[in-house]
């Protein structure tokens, strides 16, 4: 890590907003309303989806992709003025909240301005014309960083938010497409402008940490979908962990996630690939080491795809996962030992004698111990768990009721079934 990242971070969890279809008006102002119910629910990090102006020219659908960007300077006219997006900011930054953009330094729209005005900030096929990055983003163009001059206008518009309206970072979609010595150079430069920001990558490779403070964890959502399709099993979680110790130091986040944006609008809500294991994948995100993303109507258990090219809207009702959710973020928050990074616990795996569905490990910081229990399988379980880490008197997280552990207990799990227990 190459970077500092900011200490506010430390217990936060992220929330990503999709304003197209937050509301029925599909506007910055319509969120408005939402931002205090957001504090309520205990988030710590509003991440914005693109909220730039999407190109028309090879437009996809209807509406186009939000990742398809016209104009980094201004605001989509379909979603308001600047002056709306700052009220926006203004308020979360009241509700005691933070706010990253959306960025996507990639590509472009194809009638975005430099097109015309600035041809040679883009890569060209061997015909010399403008292509896109890849065979299915045909409604992008892709830009050259080899081009100084092409990195100088994006560190321009990036810094422009920052200046304007005092945002605190961002989420920078597909960011290992770009290089990363462009990131350091960025980061560097925005950075005079504004310490203790944060930098969000869409991407999964180690080295993209040189610039960035969280990366994605896909490994871990393909992972549950395969352990919910009986493919694979709670021993690969095991390796997956290794993996993680392997590839990133305490000192750099991840990000783990049951939806995003793609997951939902490509393959479907977390209940159509996680099944009765959605909650349970939900809470396991909230005690490993890394920060849990909660996605646009998660909290009213949206059990659908939202479309990513046309106009729909969240079926809210009355947002029945909202005290579920805010627990969760609670937890997070009043135990060091969940917290992020090298702020959070150590984290230990407890075997069991079954180790092919219970999932048992405890996370430690000083005095603050949680111990976790899951059943990530689709039959109940019975086991042994013996740890010295066991021992002690812990208060139910769901229950509130008082428990005294011995290093030798027996446990019993329904299917998809977890309990959390908070050292007193």
């Amino acid at each position: 890590m190459s970077f500092k990242i900011a200490e506010w971070t430390k217990a936060a969890n992220i929330y990503e907003v999709n304003i197209r279809q937050y509301t029925k008006e599909g506007t910055l102002k319509a969120f408005v309303p939402h931002i205090n119910r957001l504090k309520n629910m205990g988030v710590s990090i509003v991440w914005l989806m693109p909220i730039f102006p999407v190109g028309q020219v090879n437009r996809k659908g209807t509406l186009g992709s939000a990742y398809s960007i016209r104009d980094y300077k201004t605001v989509n006219p379909d979603y308001g003025t600047i002056d709306d997006l700052k009220i926006v900011v203004d308020q979360i930054h009241k509700a005691g909240m933070h706010v990253v953009l959306d960025w996507v330094a990639n590509h472009t729209a194809w009638d975005h301005e430099w097109i015309t005005s600035h041809p040679e900030y883009y890569e060209r096929d061997q015909w010399g014309n403008i292509k896109a990055p890849n065979a299915d983003w045909t409604d992008t163009a892709h830009l050259n960083y080899g081009n100084p001059a092409t990195r100088e206008a994006m560190i321009d518009a990036l810094k422009f938010w920052v200046e304007k309206l005092d945002i605190d970072g961002y989420r920078c979609d597909m960011a290992g497409l770009v290089p990363v010595d462009f990131w350091i150079q960025a980061r560097t430069e925005i950075e005079k402008k504004k310490k203790d920001l944060f930098w969000l990558a869409e991407w999964e490779d180690p080295q993209i940490h040189q610039a960035f403070d969280m990366s994605y964890s896909w490994n871990l959502q393909a992972l549950m979908a395969k352990i919910t399709r009986r493919e694979q099993n709670v021993y690969d979680l095991d390796h997956y962990r290794s993996a993680e110790i392997w590839n990133y130091p305490n000192s750099e986040y991840r990000m783990v996630f049951t939806s995003n944006h793609d997951e939902n609008s490509w393959h479907g809500s977390e209940y159509q690939r996680y099944g009765n294991g959605a909650k349970t994948y939900a809470v396991l995100s909230y005690c490993l080491p890394a920060m849990p993303l909660i996605y646009s109507g998660q909290e009213s258990a949206l059990n659908r795809s939202l479309p990513f090219f046309e106009k729909d809207c969240i079926e809210w009702g009355d947002y029945p996962l909202e005290d579920f959710y805010k627990k969760l973020n609670g937890l997070k928050k009043d135990n060091p030992a969940l917290w992020n990074g090298k702020f959070g616990g150590s984290f230990s795996k407890i075997f069991t004698s079954d180790n092919s569905r219970a999932y048992v490990f405890a996370r430690i910081k000083d005095k603050n111990k949680v111990i976790a229990f899951f059943n990530l399988s689709h039959e109940q379980t019975e086991f042994k768990a013996e740890n010295q880490l066991l021992e002690g008197k812990y208060t139910d997280f769901l229950t509130n009721e008082e428990k005294k552990f011995s290093t030798l207990e027996n446990f019993t799990l329904k299917p998809w079934e977890y309990k959390i227990f908070v050292a007193k």
